[in-house]
């Protein structure tokens, strides 16, 4: 694909052909036209580097072409382009479709030439995808999912419906204990854990709770004759996690602590007002239960080549 500043840059729909979206570009990364482009999107006037994929066609606007070896300028308005040195470098976190497609691909022992031949795409697009926190169109990730034999749904990290832990595991899996700072970190980022209690007859019982963290302490709500208010007067565990299926990675934290009711009213219209989440089994659930882990330990799963 080659391409001229002012030509529009069109994405058109798999199934009919029509076009979806399209921008003008606004800037050439390379003296003979070849992606990719800054692209100044219709729908939203922003401006952003693509690199077209199979649904993209140019729809040429008549203007001359830059110079032989010359390097095209943008508008002093616009962003302006890097150096004609190719796709952008490496970022620290590329994104999660790009990092499934190398997952799977490696899996596979596939190479990325390999995978974009398959794929009708040229490898420096494919490591763009793979390196870069990208949004492919419709039609790419179909292309890519046919290549590497799987679907559409699993490239986007799908599978939410599916009970964890039934996907296949990693060449080079590698086991990470997590520290308490990561571990107060990762407490924060969730809504929904598990309190570990003892039920009126002794028996242990694990439940799920919508949780806050607040002055680091793991809050929730329920009712006072709820299991999960059981937890008040007593050391107890708290669980949080979060298992990605499609790259077979995931991570979890335990917390332990005593847990005890918050009386101050202060305090509970503090909690009340301020709360991130509400109880998602609705009701009357206006006691508040706090945590103040004395021990926090976590484990990571990840690739060993990350």
């Amino acid at each position: 694909m080659r391409a001229r500043l002012g030509d529009h840059l069109v994405i058109e729909s798999p199934a009919t052909g029509a076009p979806v979206r399209d921008g003008e570009i606004v800037g050439l990364h390379h003296a003979d036209g070849t992606p990719p482009y800054d692209v100044r999107w219709s729908d939203t006037d922003d401006v952003t580097v693509f690199f077209p994929g199979p649904d993209a066609r140019v729809r040429t606007s008549g203007r001359a072409a830059p110079g032989a070896g010359a390097q095209a300028r943008p508008r002093p308005d616009e962003h302006p382009a890097p150096p004609a040195a190719g796709p952008p470098g490496p970022l620290p976190n590329p994104g999660d479709i790009g990092r499934r497609v190398e997952l799977e691909r490696r899996r596979q022992g596939l190479s990325r030439e390999e995978t974009a031949r398959r794929a009708r795409m040229s490898p420096e697009y494919l490591a763009y995808l793979e390196q870069q926190p990208a949004d492919p169109s419709p039609a790419t990730l179909v292309s890519l999912a046919d290549a590497l034999h799987t679907t559409v749904s699993a490239l986007r990290g799908a599978g939410l419906d599916v009970p964890p832990g039934q996907g296949r595991a990693l060449l080079h899996p590698r086991l990470d204990d997590l520290d308490p700072a990561e571990c107060r970190a990762l407490l924060s980022t969730h809504g929904v854990g598990r309190v570990a209690v003892s039920a009126p007859d002794g028996r242990p019982v694990i439940v799920p709770v919508n949780y806050d963290v607040v002055d680091d302490a793991i809050v929730f709500r329920t009712r006072p004759d709820a299991l999960p208010a059981a937890a008040a007067g007593a050391e107890v565990a708290f669980e949080v996690d979060h298992v990605d299926e499609a790259l077979s990675q995931g991570w979890s934290v335990l917390a332990v602590g005593p847990a005890s009711t918050v009386t101050d009213p202060e305090a509970v219209r503090r909690l009340t007002a301020e709360a991130h989440t509400t109880p998602w089994a609705g009701g009357d659930r206006e006691t508040w239960v706090s945590i103040r882990p004395t021990q926090l330990t976590g484990r990571r799963i990840t690739s060993a080549g990350e």
